[in-house]
């Protein structure tokens, strides 16, 4: 396929977004009860891993990266998920802890984009949650020294092996020391609605003077 062939076609992908509506007099004041009305609603909807959002991080060098991770818990204080601390990621929040967090639920025509700023949550939560997870994928995490170059997957297979004889016959496997959660406290969210003709509604909350408190208001698409 030529070039010129391959540009065309991909202008030609487009949707028109007709499924709902949102306006300012339908939404929460607070934004992580919105929040949890539109997570809701892709729970409902049966959306494959409705939890996955990007999460995207900047280095003080200045370029930033992205990448899918899981958030596991919400509310008040912000956004959780989990990872290896030691990975890119990992060392750019510890760099940086000015973040971006996006969710995209296609088949509801929505959107939402998180900023704020990541702290890491207390090591008894991380090792609750960690205990609460599949064995394999406890172990895992120990067999992974995550975003480090290896050889080949041979590394990790007997590096597995040797795990699984480590902790064999025992369902006792902590978290390593480099793994646990991060808590993003969010200092603006938007959520996006799909509309026809590119018009799309968005609305915007801002947090007020490091409080509680939330301004709300309307994008131009």
């Amino acid at each position: 396929m030529s070039e010129i062939t391959a540009q065309t076609s991909l202008e030609d992908l487009r949707e028109d977004y007709r499924l709902a509506t949102l306006d300012e007099s339908s939404c929460e004041t607070n934004p992580i009860q919105q929040f949890a009305h539109w997570f809701k609603d892709a729970k409902t909807a049966r959306l494959k891993e409705p939890n996955a959002m990007s999460l995207a991080t900047c280095p003080p060098n200045g370029r930033p990266s992205a990448r899918i991770v899981l958030l596991k818990e919400f509310g008040e204080s912000g956004f959780i998920f989990y990872t290896n601390y030691g990975s890119q990621k990992g060392r750019e929040i510890e760099a940086n802890p000015h973040v971006a967090l996006n969710f995209l639920w296609a088949e509801l025509e929505r959107q939402v984009r998180i900023e704020g700023t990541v702290t890491r949550i207390p090591p008894e939560k991380s090792e609750a949650y960690f205990r609460s997870r599949p064995r394999g994928s406890r172990i895992g995490a120990w067999v992974s020294h995550q975003s480090e170059l290896i050889e080949n997957r041979t590394v990790l297979e007997t590096r597995l092996a040797e795990l699984e004889t480590r902790f064999a016959g025992s369902d006792d496997i902590p978290p390593p020391d480099y793994w646990g959660g991060f808590c993003v406290r969010p200092e603006r969210i938007e959520f996006w609605q799909g509309r026809t003709s590119r018009l799309h509604d968005r609305i915007v909350y801002d947090r007020l003077d490091n409080s509680d408190s939330w301004s709300i208001g309307r994008l131009s698409p």
